[in-house]
């Protein structure tokens, strides 16, 4: 949280890995007073109004929400202090920009990132362990190809997607996505596409500040931001869908328009479930917690 009263700025820098994660902005202005970066707002639904002083050597990472300008000052004062900044839509539903003065200041994660990537055993090994975090349970050891393990995963979506739609009441009758023209399907269709780009933003925050390698995906390949696919496909079943769907059935309910409706939907449950710092959480989990599955 941001703190109230004069903090001054110290001269030393607190190392990355000591440092708390990331301070939400939104509806206000960051600037710099008496030497210390000061986020002055008018209040919203999680910070009521006044000046509240910003201790950048204890963050690792600001996020910068709709409504939120910033001085020159207080970007040369984060970028001394080295400490990321990204500008994102409301409840984490985008990423729009990233100012990283050099990204974390340890380069292990990334190195091991790329290892684990290079190497067609262990990039299995990965692979399978994002598998067992989206099936909820271990997978046998003969299955390590991926068309078993997309096999598998295949079965298990279309359960979900049925029970998904029994629960909320809505007509399902498959998958349907043209990427040419995405708002050519039903309702539920689109909720999908929308929840799944929010989903895959906030994704896209985590991979930024864990300083990992956004095009080295181990399930999805060709997209230059496939780390952040597969981390977003963590959440699919858990989030993305049953959001998807519960907007669908209000939607039915009450009209509107249904990109905003989902998107409103899914930040709400991005910031009430913790989501970005759980992606965090399971980017080091599978990166570094491979260790014990071999030698890199």
């Amino acid at each position: 949280m941001p703190l109230k009263g004069r903090l001054g700025l110290e001269s030393a820098r607190v190392p990355q890995a000591d440092r708390h994660g990331l301070l939400w902005l939104e509806r206000g202005r960051l600037a710099v007073e008496d030497g210390t970066v000061v986020f002055t707002t008018a209040g919203n639904d999680q910070l009521e109004a006044g000046a509240y002083d910003i201790p950048l050597q204890q963050i690792s990472n600001l996020l910068l929400g709709p409504g939120t300008v910033i001085s020159h000052d207080a970007l040369r004062l984060l970028a001394r202090q080295q400490t990321g900044l990204l500008a994102v839509g409301s409840k984490g539903v985008r990423l729009y920009a990233v100012s990283m003065p050099l990204g974390p200041d340890r380069a292990k994660r990334a190195r091991q990132h790329a290892m684990l990537w290079a190497n067609e055993d262990r990039r299995i090994d990965v692979a399978r362990a994002m598998y067992t975090m989206r099936l909820g349970g271990e997978l046998p050891p003969y299955m390590r190809d991926m068309d078993s393990l997309r096999g598998v995963e295949g079965a298990r979506m279309k359960q979900v997607y049925e029970r998904l739609a029994e629960q909320y009441g809505v007509q399902w009758q498959g998958r349907r996505y043209d990427r040419t023209d995405p708002e050519a399907t039903n309702a539920v269709n689109q909720a999908i596409n929308h929840a799944a780009v929010a989903v895959y933003a906030a994704a896209r925050i985590a991979v930024a500040v864990t300083g990992t390698v956004p095009q080295l995906g181990f399930i999805h390949e060709s997209s230059g931001y496939a780390f952040a696919l597969d981390i977003a496909d963590l959440h699919r079943a858990t989030l993305t869908l049953p959001v998807a769907f519960r907007a669908a059935k209000r939607h039915r309910q009450r009209g509107g328009k249904i990109e905003g409706l989902t998107r409103r939907m899914t930040g709400r449950m991005l910031r009430q479930n913790n989501v970005i710092p759980e992606m965090i959480d399971q980017i080091k989990e599978v990166l570094d917690g491979d260790d014990d599955r071999g030698d890199a």
